[in-house]
């Protein structure tokens, strides 16, 4: 049964906008017709994701002075994403459990909440060792946020503009990331290394003033929350590997892992290769970094167009491509060529962002409304777990074949996404049921 309201004519704040009542076209038609409530629904998720991403990013922009405080090798620092990587796939496959139980709002809140406090308490962290085992408290809520916020929105938005409407929520993740880049900039600017990295941490109290105000504003989509309270099939790990969508949650989490592999490399290790590598200070691997983050920025908006163009498979096999090859160029680029290395950025930002543009569209298609937390909180975070193993490769790598070398790597990622994409269907235009 479709869950797609039917045109109405009111544009009261009970029911969201639909083509009925907004243009279709226009730069802005996406935003228009998600109505009111939807587009609370958007902000929410839009500053959830962003500050996931902050606090996310304050451990590799870290990444140097922790392990000259700690006496770290390359591999034990890997090790901090890797932990990172793994709990969130444990805990956003039981937030997406969480959202077909008891609402997506409120899963997206235990989420938030959950990765804030425990950001907060690595800055207190006496050891390697307590370090870990709070990063790897953090990463059980950051691993739900985006799937929680993804589905969401997705519920909200037609099926024309839904491609671009989750692409532009997706694209909150480089608005955290140039915020953390920001941050390390300044603060490692005023503070000495020792101290620094502590106070990185405890600026990830932010998202707690986010949850406040979503708290009294933002709501489930009505249709869907009514189609779950319908269904007798309530969220479970059993049922996504039932019957077809056994084959979808495979090739699914295969395609996740391929993209999430190659993206976490990256964004794991460009800020050490910056430093130790080019030897570029502070301030000149904030400016580097901006590049990098411009051009994932418009590559997720870019993406989320596209994907609504071209379809979700010939998007992402695109941009796989064009990945690669970046990743390539990137790491291949002769030392003193730092002008080259500056341009470069900002085509290796825009292909590995626009690549995951259409991936909130495209899980939430391929799954009914009352599994379909469970089935994208699983995927996407199965891909985050098993692609965690590619940047502790490049730490182990690194030793041998140095920081660039090593990044080749996460070509690999996407070669295993373009692959997975043969075993599943092409969902541009589908009615959520």
């Amino acid at each position: 049964m479709s869950t797609s309201p039917p045109p109405r004519t009111t544009t009261s704040d009970s029911a969201p906008l639909t083509t009925a009542t907004v243009p279709d076209d226009g730069a802005l038609a996406w935003l228009r017709a998600l109505g009111p409530r939807g587009r609370r629904a958007f902000a929410g998720a839009f500053g959830g994701y962003a500050l996931d991403s902050y606090d996310y990013f304050t451990l590799p922009l870290s990444m140097v002075a922790l392990a000259a405080y700690f006496g770290l090798d390359s591999a034990q620092t890997g090790l901090f994403t890797t932990v990172t990587l793994v709990a969130s796939a444990i805990g956003g496959a039981a937030a997406g459990v969480l959202a077909d139980r008891i609402g997506r709002v409120r899963a997206l809140m235990i989420t938030v909440v959950t990765y804030a406090v425990f950001t907060v308490a690595c800055g207190f962290a006496p050891t390697y060792e307590t370090l870990l085992v709070f990063r790897s408290l953090q990463g059980l809520g950051f691993g739900g946020e985006w799937a929680v916020g993804a589905i969401l929105v997705a519920e909200y938005a037609s099926p024309k503009h839904r491609g671009r409407t989750l692409g532009a929520i997706q694209s909150s993740w480089a608005v955290g990331w140039g915020l953390a880049a920001l941050a390390y900039t300044l603060v490692f600017s005023f503070f000495g290394d020792d101290t620094a990295w502590r106070v990185m941490f405890w600026t990830g109290a932010l998202p707690a003033l986010l949850v406040v105000w979503m708290r009294r504003r933002v709501q489930d989509a009505p249709e869907a929350a009514a189609a779950r309270e319908r269904s007798t099939e309530k969220g479970s790990f059993p049922a996504i590997f039932k019957g077809p969508l056994l084959r979808t949650t495979l090739f699914a989490g295969l395609l996740s892992t391929g993209v999430q592999g190659g993206y976490y490399t990256l964004a794991t290790w460009v800020p050490t290769y910056l430093k130790s590598e080019r030897g570029l200070s502070v301030v000149g691997t904030g400016g580097y970094l901006t590049f990098l983050i411009s051009g994932a920025f418009l590559g997720y908006l870019t993406g989320g167009y596209l994907t609504d163009r071209l379809g979700r498979r010939r998007n992402i096999w695109l941009f796989a491509l064009l990945s690669a090859a970046c990743i390539l160029a990137y790491a291949n680029i002769p030392g003193g060529a730092d002008t080259v290395l500056l341009v470069l950025g900002f085509p290796l930002g825009f292909c590995m962002s626009a690549i995951f543009s259409g991936f909130g569209s495209y899980l939430s298609e391929l799954y009914p409304t009352a599994l379909r937390g469970t089935g994208q909180g699983f995927t996407y975070n199965t891909g985050r777990a098993v692609g965690a193993v590619f940047p502790t490769t490049v730490g182990f790598l690194a030793d041998s074949w140095g920081v660039g070398g090593a990044l080749v790597f996460g070509a690999v990622g996407y070669a295993i996404a373009a692959l997975a994409l043969l075993g599943l269907p092409e969902t541009r235009g589908k009615e959520l049921e």
